[in-house]
């Protein structure tokens, strides 16, 4: 037990007062974000962007470049989600309901994945925050290897490899849940599944807890817009 609560504990003893109180009022911003955003509340957008904005200096501090660009991306398609939520969409004052993606959607969904993907293998190969000298295939190779090696240490040098996964989940989740599409939510869970551990093990304890709780409330808001939708397709 001691030894969980040093590993938890560790890399605060050596963070300044000021992060440590920002980071967890991101994190709790964070988590009303998404409680809001399960109860199809606009004020998803107002307290994501407190969230992202206070993220994106605390990310500057700790150099995770990735997770940087995500949250500069969050911050801006909150607006544009606040937008697209806000608009009125008929004379009856209706705004955007919620529904399925498209084949159109899916595809778009691929495309913002692959292309935010790749762009990050990019920057993290010029910062040599990957390695930049191995191939495809050794690349792969390098990043399996650390991740099953059972070291602590190797398995960070592989995060990187699993931050742009990540990353173009969550880009193509906030653009979904920016035009109401219900499929945002399993985009969530499977980015928030692979984050809840990387926090950890890279050493941010509030955030990994985030998005333990983030991953609860994108579960349960899958089911509540699934009842939405169904209902309001029963009405249709």
């Amino acid at each position: 037990m001691n030894d969980i609560l040093d590993f938890f504990l560790e890399p605060y003893r050596t963070a300044s007062t000021l992060n440590i109180i920002l980071e967890f009022i991101a994190a709790s911003f964070g988590v009303a974000s998404v409680f809001f955003a399960k109860q199809e509340n606009i004020l998803v957008y107002p307290t994501g962007i407190i969230s992202t904005a206070i993220y994106v200096y605390l990310l500057s501090q700790w150099n995770l470049y990735g997770d940087l660009i995500i949250n500069i991306y969050y911050t801006l398609m909150s607006v544009f989600g606040w937008y697209m939520w806000s608009k009125v969409i008929d004379d009856k004052k209706n705004h955007i309901p919620i529904s399925r993606t498209n084949t159109k959607d899916k595809l778009k969904a691929i495309g913002i994945f692959l292309f935010t993907s790749i762009f990050v293998i990019v920057i993290y190969r010029y910062y040599n925050v990957m390695p930049n000298t191995l191939n495809f295939t050794e690349s792969i190779q390098y990043a399996f290897k650390n991740l099953a090696s059972g070291n602590l240490e190797k398995f960070r040098l592989a995060i990187p490899f699993i931050d742009t996964f990540t990353t173009g989940i969550f880009f193509a989740a906030m653009w979904l849940m920016a035009l109401k599409k219900i499929e945002n939510w399993t985009l969530w869970i499977i980015g928030n599944i692979a984050s809840i551990p990387l926090y950890f093990v890279k050493g941010y304890g509030f955030t990994g807890i985030q998005y333990f709780v983030f991953l609860i409330l994108a579960i349960l808001a899958y089911k509540q817009w699934k009842k939405s939708l169904n209902s309001n397709l029963a009405t249709v």
